[in-house]
């Protein structure tokens, strides 16, 4: 790294103002990392708490599936009994609007996003305080997403279509969301009752449905046969996420700014070392014409953006990371660990393969040009 270190040295303001750049860049990166994560943790980290591996849907719905979905107990049953399935349960989800009508939040509307399961169920929420769910209770367990708007243990909330009265028993910590909305847990009587919009006795039929069956499975399981039968459709919970209400579109467009921004990076990077490997021609003729190795210039010059890349990536990401932390809680953003490196390492591989295109003009430069042939 002879010429490279001197280069630094002696063009320092260039390179300088060319690291700014590169670490503005990782600043943004990770900001748009986290507002990623964060978006997505609003969006469908209810789903993502589940403790199933699928979700087994009515195959009419195709699209959107936890609105327009509906499943029978017998779908259920028939999942619970068929080879490679450990669980199979019923699972009701459903938006609602409620209002404070007990409590020190009295007369604050609040929206919620209801999930329904049996009590005695694997995805009953096991409280950090108060109690679990109970059958027929009407009781629900809230999230902090809940919490955080004044509701409390002991308060009540009226449903604005069924007018059923929802006595908060239990409070699940951390914050859980689906569609940018605070997440409740319900029994499956009380969840048919806001799903339908039905207060007193619900008919026959209602109360015997969900929205999905949530499944555990064995890998390797074979699931045609059940799904033949029953006229449902298993899908990963993973594939689950983008039924969430915003969420396929949120994260399609924050991957597409994410992408612009490495092309952005290569293009600037490799913008800036095509200049400077132009100016430094005569320099690299000489090199060439004592007997360097083009091998041994290349190495040089890729080392000097490495060297480049690396400090000024490591000192945007450092800011980025205090302007983020600065930003958690005041708006939808989350650091997640494995998506700041990402980002970081992408923009590192992406600008050393756009200087890379740059460099490449070392091999073309002619020893002679260094003893006077171009004159």
């Amino acid at each position: 790294m002879f010429l490279a270190l001197r280069d630094l040295r002696f063009a320092r303001g260039r390179f300088a103002l060319m690291g700014a750049v590169v670490a503005l860049i990782a600043v943004l990166g990770v900001l748009l990392s986290g507002l990623a994560s964060g978006l997505a943790d609003a969006g469908i980290s209810g789903l993502r708490a589940l403790p199933v591996t699928h979700m087994a849907f009515d195959e009419k719905a195709t699209s959107e599936q936890f609105s327009r979905s509906t499943v029978e107990e017998e779908d259920w049953q028939a999942w619970s009994k068929a080879p490679g399935v450990e669980r199979a349960e019923p699972f009701g989800n459903t938006l609602a609007n409620a209002q404070v009508t007990q409590g020190a939040k009295k007369g604050e509307r609040v929206n919620l996003a209801v999930f329904g399961m049996a009590p005695d169920s694997s995805l009953a929420p096991r409280p950090s305080k108060g109690e679990g769910l109970k059958e027929g209770g009407a009781g629900i367990v809230i999230t902090r997403e809940i919490a955080d708007l004044g509701v409390e243990i002991g308060d009540v909330l009226t449903a604005d279509r069924s007018g059923v009265r929802l006595k908060v028993v239990g409070l699940v910590g951390g914050t859980v969301s689906y569609g940018h909305i605070g997440v409740v847990y319900a029994d499956l009587d009380t969840w048919r009752h806001l799903h339908y919009g039905l207060p007193g006795d619900l008919p026959e039929a209602a109360s015997r449905q969900a929205t999905a069956v949530a499944l555990t499975l064995k890998p390797g399981a074979d699931v045609a046969v059940v799904e033949r039968a029953t006229g449902t459709l298993a899908e990963t919970k993973e594939a689950t996420f983008d039924a969430s209400p915003g969420y396929e579109a949120e994260s399609s467009t924050m991957a597409l700014i994410k992408g612009f921004l490495y092309v952005i990076s290569a293009l600037v990077v490799g913008a800036f070392f095509t200049v400077w490997t132009v100016q430094r021609k005569p320099e690299i003729a000489l090199m060439k014409a004592l007997g360097a190795p083009t091998g041994y210039i290349l190495r040089d010059a890729l080392a000097q953006v490495v060297a480049v890349l690396v400090g000024a990536t490591a000192l945007g990401t450092a800011v980025g990371l205090a302007l983020g932390s600065a930003m958690i809680g005041k708006a939808p953003f989350s650091l997640s660990a494995p998506a700041i490196a990402t980002s970081s390492g992408l923009l590192i591989v992406l600008g050393t393969v756009g200087a890379v295109v740059a460099v490449r003009r070392i091999t073309a430069v002619d020893p002679l040009t260094a003893l006077g042939a171009t004159r």
